[in-house]
């Protein structure tokens, strides 16, 4: 902003003060991005093989289920909220897409169905939806805080699973020719242009998110909702809806994680996803976003995912035991939120 000088004038010396980022400031937004360039370079100096181009995008495939998870984190975590639930319920779908897979049993007719794999697909991400739908009517409507409420949906979810499989896991799901439910190992396997389908579907998902937060009006009362609820209740933002759509959201999105999962590893298991909330929610953190809501973007979640990804793969590669592994992605969440602290909480800096 220009100052005006002692005759009214805008001083242009002024302005340029007005608009300079400080090398603190700079640091704390580019967090991420440094952090994921520092990464790079340590490991590929410590490894020949890591930045190679068929690693980075086995990487990025890894990455691409934590992604999808951290970008229904974020949504969640922009209005206020928080989400512990999609771990589970990315392996509850992981279950149900499995056990279609497998066949559907109708005793009464005597007959087994074989869905194909787009039907799979979206009776699972139907479910994602539902219970994340539970989510949010719990929280909106009922006025259940969001850690209880997702708590309950995890329990609830892992429950089930293990219920479903008898702690069993599902395997071979690639389908059989003669009962037209092949293709469920696309998302896994297959490559367009050489780059992976699942990080495909990530990119797809973030441009998607992207552009839902910034040029719609959901986004608008997202933000506005998780900034200041009260006042976006006053404003005519219709508040009860939008946290119903984000736990939706990242119902779904749970969903179509615990697909490519299953499809990468062409199986399913009630076990899977165990700590990926956390994860998810390192992610959006490391990426800037602030706990209390209001302030994140999707580009910052995902240099949050590629850094949680890029150093736990890296740690693997140079032969790291995996509890170090534990550790060194422990104090990288730690330092991360201590970041937050210093430019949201301290400073009150917003984005």
């Amino acid at each position: 902003m220009t100052q005006p000088s002692a005759n009214g004038i805008s001083s242009p010396a002024a302005a340029v003060r007005g608009t300079t980022i400080s090398p603190i400031k700079l640091l704390l937004k580019g967090r991420a991005f440094f952090a994921l360039i520092a990464i790079i370079i340590v490991f590929s100096f410590l490894s020949p093989n890591y930045l190679t181009v068929s690693n980075l995008l086995i990487m990025s495939s890894h990455v691409a289920i934590y992604g999808i998870l951290a970008i229904g984190m974020l949504v969640v975590i922009l209005s206020g909220g928080i989400d512990l639930s999609v771990g589970s319920i990315l392996a509850l779908c992981g279950v149900v897409a499995g056990a279609l897979m497998q066949g559907v049993e109708l005793t009464p007719l005597g007959v087994i169905l074989f869905p194909p794999v787009w039907a799979v697909v979206v009776l699972t991400c139907a479910l994602g939806a539902l219970l994340g739908a539970l989510n949010g009517i719990l929280i909106a409507w009922f006025r259940v805080p969001a850690f209880v409420t997702t708590l309950g949906v995890m329990y609830m979810a892992r429950g089930i699973a293990l219920l479903q499989t008898n702690g069993l896991t599902y395997n071979n799901l690639a389908g059989r020719p003669e009962l037209g439910n092949t293709g469920f190992d696309w998302l896994g396997f297959n490559r367009l242009f050489g780059v992976p389908i699942s990080v495909l579907v990530l990119a797809a998902l973030a441009v998607l998110t992207g552009l839902m937060l910034s040029r719609s009006s959901f986004g608008r009362w997202l933000y506005a909702a998780g900034g200041n609820e009260n006042a976006a209740d006053l404003s005519g933002v219709p508040v009860k809806r939008v946290k119903i759509t984000v736990y939706t959201l990242s119902g779904i999105l749970s969903a179509i994680a615990g697909l490519v999962l299953s499809s990468q590893l062409t199986s399913a298991g009630p076990t899977a996803g165990t700590t990926y909330e956390l994860t998810a929610i390192a992610a959006v953190v490391i990426g800037g976003a602030a706990l209390t809501g209001g302030r994140g973007t999707v580009r910052g979640t995902m240099l949050g995912a590629f850094v949680i990804g890029f150093l736990s793969d890296g740690l693997v590669i140079i032969g790291v035991s995996s509890y170090w592994q534990t550790v060194f992605t422990g104090a990288v969440i730690v330092l991360a939120v201590l970041m937050n602290t210093i430019q949201y909480g301290a400073r009150g800096i917003r984005q």
